[in-house]
């Protein structure tokens, strides 16, 4: 009997102790790895060359390289008469353009050539903002160097990214960016007043510190 009762237990025991064994918890693996999502400023990145990305980068310097030759030129009575355009970090929300016909101007400051002028003021023209599947471009119609390309959106809401090309010449056309480093061009859109935007273009291959395309709209819209 009391071998029975003995055998009983000890059945009893293993299967108490197989029950702990296969309810053990498993040590927990690797966590996965999660990519982080992508910004809006990844967009445009994985586009630009690393030269134009450098470019960007240093935009606060041409805006104050720029701006300190200006001055020193004795050339402040045309920054003032500029207003906000001519003024860094005068970007406002909303930059999009809206699509339509722009009059657009450039103007060229600082310099590399002694001789030249610190801030130069081209004549008006026309360009054109449209849509492009999901994104803004803006083409100058008409003169001798044509810039035309996409603007991206970025991180920092108050301005969208320009990267594009110029073409020289009436009868060259604008290359896809990226192909001809010789005429690829990259800068910064922004508003900077009620209907008024500006292209600023850091480090430009024009030999300027800075330049700086106005755009606002015309006044009778061609018609659709």
């Amino acid at each position: 009997m009391k071998r029975a009762r003995s055998g009983l237990i000890i059945a009893t025991l293993l299967a108490l102790s197989a029950c702990t064994v296969a309810e053990r918890p498993q040590a927990a693996g690797p966590a996965p790895l999660v990519a982080p999502p992508q910004t809006k400023a990844d967009r445009w990145r994985a586009v630009a060359t690393t030269e134009d990305a450098e470019r960007l980068r240093r935009l606060p310097m041409a805006w104050s390289e720029a701006l300190a030759e200006v001055r020193a030129a004795r050339s402040t009575t045309a920054l003032r008469e500029e207003g906000s355009l001519l003024e860094a970090g005068a970007g406002l929300a909303r930059p999009a353009p809206t699509p339509g016909s722009y009059n657009c101007r450039l103007i060229r400051l600082g310099k590399t050539d002694r001789r030249a002028p610190a801030l130069v003021k081209f004549k008006p023209f026309f360009c054109y903002v449209e849509v492009e599947n999901d994104l803004l471009t803006i083409v100058k119609q008409t003169g001798t160097e044509r810039p035309a390309g996409r603007l991206w959106e970025d991180d920092d809401a108050t301005r969208l990214i320009f990267l594009g090309s110029i073409a020289l010449g009436e009868k060259e056309r604008n290359k896809p960016y990226g192909e001809d480093a010789s005429r690829d061009m990259a800068g910064v859109v922004e508003r900077v007043g009620p209907m008024r935007w500006r292209l600023a273009l850091p480090f430009p291959r024009s030999g300027a510190r800075l330049e700086v395309y106005e755009l606002t709209p015309v006044a009778v819209q061609p018609a659709a």
